[in-house]
């Protein structure tokens, strides 16, 4: 995957990749129950110091340009908009600001009718958070609609200055969140090429599991491969939110404007991935039942499975890589076509239901691979072998 930089942001990623690297050496030379907090703790580092940084610029800006001397919602508001996820911050802004304003606004015009006490504020609490619901619906302009029309009924008497300070407060603090975001950003394809790499990891090996199985006939061997395989859904989850985090900040951060395509590229390889593991979920469950059955599997099959679990290795290693290195899109398109012109249907011929079914699944996981590789869906059907006379796409090479 690789693309071409200003030369400032080759010297900023290298820089970081080499703090990375020194923390990683440090990190393995703990004792082993302190290394994966260590870990944890350098991978969060850049979070960590965005919702410092903000929090302190927020209470600042709040006392000294706005005048408000006890400006405490704005460094609350300023880390809830930050967090340490990537992902929605500039919606969590919103939401943030959002709920204050429904929950001020629903609590303060209830509190002139009705009073203050315990219905009154059951009450506020329920009609702030449905009116919330009813705008939105997302969790944080939620919340922060029961917090604030709390406040309204129990400490800021109705129609008081207090409550549009309060809301202020939250659109400081949501302000520097972002403007933070911009000027100390973390990187934003690192941590989702990093989910991805783990996810293609978790496929490869599931695969080569599935071989051993299939040459073993080790039903305990594909059962837990199985178990490995449908436990990726969460992994998935998190590519997909660290990706859209990652836009929000190659669209906010100067220094990594450059990456916007480099991030699209990663984005464009969330589907096939996802439909990957699906694909080898099925072909896993299947070999499992060909072993539980006793099916015949011809041997070519499994070697055909042990060598796309290789390949899917090359992939995940061209996705892990930095520009201009090793293994690019190209060699790991030329991998999966070696496996791919393997994928004939004459090596399940004599083969039951199952074995079919496992070399149609070998074939859908070669397409989404190819398809990670760079390669549109079409180019990628056509490198398959031809399973009947007049196929939908046209191969690159037809049968002698």
């Amino acid at each position: 995957m690789t693309l071409e930089r200003p030369d400032t942001l080759v010297s900023i990623s290298d820089a970081d990749r080499l703090i990375r690297r020194v923390a990683t050496r440090v990190a393995t030379r703990l004792p082993r129950p302190l290394r994966v907090p260590a870990r944890r703790f350098v991978l969060s580092a850049v979070p960590i110091l965005q919702c410092a940084i903000a929090a302190g610029l927020a209470w600042w800006f709040a006392t000294e340009i706005v005048g408000n001397p006890q400006p405490f919602f704005a460094p609350i508001a300023a880390v809830v908009s930050l967090g340490l996820t990537l992902a929605t911050r500039i919606r969590r802004v919103f939401e943030l600001l959002a709920g204050v304003v429904v929950g001020i606004g629903v609590g303060d015009v209830l509190v002139t009718w009705i009073g203050s006490g315990p219905w009154q504020i059951a009450l506020v609490v329920g009609l702030a958070m449905a009116v919330a619901v009813l705008v939105d619906g997302g969790p944080i302009i939620t919340m922060q609609a029961a917090i604030s029309g709390v406040l309204v009924v129990t400490l800021i008497p109705p129609g008081d200055e207090a409550g549009y300070t309060r809301m202020l407060d939250a659109l400081i603090g949501g302000a520097v969140g972002v403007v933070v975001v911009a000027l100390v950003p973390t990187h934003p394809v690192r941590r989702a090429r990093r989910d991805a790499g783990a996810l293609l990891a978790v496929a490869g090996n599931v695969l080569h599991q599935v071989a051993d199985g299939l040459e073993r006939m080790d039903q305990a061997v594909l059962e837990k491969a199985l178990r490995e395989a449908r436990a990726t859904q969460p992994g998935i989850d998190q590519l997909r939110s660290d990706l859209k985090g990652g836009r929000d900040i190659s669209r906010l951060a100067p220094i990594y404007w450059g990456a916007r395509e480099r991030h699209k590229r990663l984005a464009d390889t969330a589907d096939p991935i996802d439909a990957a593991l699906r694909n080898i979920r099925v072909l896993t469950r299947r070999a499992l039942t060909l072993v539980k059955d006793g099916e015949a599997l011809n041997p070519d099959m499994v070697r055909l499975v042990g060598e796309l679990a290789e390949a899917t290795d090359v992939v995940r290693r061209m996705v892990l890589a930095d520009p201009g290195q090793p293994p690019d899109e190209a060699e790991a398109a030329r991998r999966l076509r070696t496996v791919a012109r393997r994928a004939k249907h004459e090596i399940v011929a004599d083969g039951g239901l199952s074995a079919g079914v496992v070399l149609a699944q070998t074939r859908s996981v070669l397409v989404d691979l190819f398809q990670v590789s760079g390669m549109s869906r079409i180019s990628a059907l056509a490198t398959l072998p031809p399973t009947v006379p007049h196929p939908a796409v046209e191969p690159e090479e037809r049968p002698d």
